[in-house]
């Protein structure tokens, strides 16, 4: 037998991997789109219970919309494909419900009730673990990707656009499509693993680690930045965490989670 170590695509794959908005003028073969649908649907999974869905965007107008109330990324309506991976306990709900669970857990002396903030969570990870098997998969046909979580903001607007049910939520968005000729991004710079790494106990970074971690991003700072930051760590934080779009999502969050718990669960009509 070979030794595995030998073998490194799938690692050079991780490796070179890089989020891609710029694609190549060709839509993509059907036999590629499958293979990229089946290897979601090969991801780990809770229970093996799928809460999960996906929804193909092709018509055009919607990705223009998309692109719109997605922060406003163009890019997005000319990806040939656009795939929304959805955190889903619908349907499992509607099945419960459909299988007279709501008696049962009467008879049992169990509680029956609607999905909670935990049950999101768990969903979210099946949407994602299944994203990321789309992704690395589509990577290795020569299929760039970029993970869109704008998809996350205004809630009522997507959920009126994609016809959501009350328990399902848009975890994420993935826009696919060949590279283009001769044109490849480099990778990214990651944090050393020193610092991203713990064993056995969560080592909390003291200032010097903090430093040390960013020096490479502190020492491109702007300071003619157009936020009127002082430092990286200033124009991090109004570049992306405390961003008009990071609000946004958070309300949007918020408001999703109301459909999430228990008392708001209604039997599909």
């Amino acid at each position: 037998m070979n030794d595995l170590r030998e073998n490194l695509v799938v690692q050079e794959i991780l490796r070179n991997r890089v989020s891609l908005r710029n694609y190549a003028e060709r839509q993509l073969d059907e036999q590629d789109i499958n293979l990229i649908i089946e290897a979601a649907m090969r991801a780990p999974t809770a229970g093996n219970m799928m809460m999960y869905s996906m929804i193909i965007v092709s018509d055009q107008n919607l990705k223009e919309r998309l692109s719109v109330t997605c922060d406003h990324q163009p890019f997005i309506a000319k990806a040939p494909l656009v795939i929304i991976f959805l955190a889903d306990l619908q349907r499992w709900f509607d099945y419960y419900y459909k299988s007279g669970v709501e008696d049962f857990c009467l008879k049992q002396g169990l509680e029956f009730s609607g999905p909670d903030e935990a049950d999101l969570m768990l969903s979210s990870c099946d949407a994602l673990i299944a994203a990321e098997n789309a992704v690395i998969a589509a990577e290795a046909i020569g299929i760039g990707s970029c993970y869109i979580g704008d998809i996350m903001e205004n809630y009522e607007i997507h959920q009126s656009l994609l016809d959501l049910p009350p328990l399902v939520f848009p975890i994420s968005m993935v826009c696919f499509g060949y590279y283009p000729k001769n044109e490849r991004p480099r990778p990214r710079e990651r944090f050393d693993s020193r610092y991203i790494v713990h064993e056995n106990k969560y080592r909390r970074s003291a200032n010097q680690d903090l430093e040390a971690m960013l020096a490479s991003r502190s020492a491109g700072f702007d300071p003619h930045n157009s936020f009127g930051a002082e430092n990286y760590g200033q124009w991090m934080y109004a570049k992306k965490t405390g961003a008009p779009f990071s609000v946004e999502m958070a309300r949007s969050v918020r408001r999703a989670l109301e459909n999430w718990r228990g008392k708001q669960y209604k039997p599909t009509e």
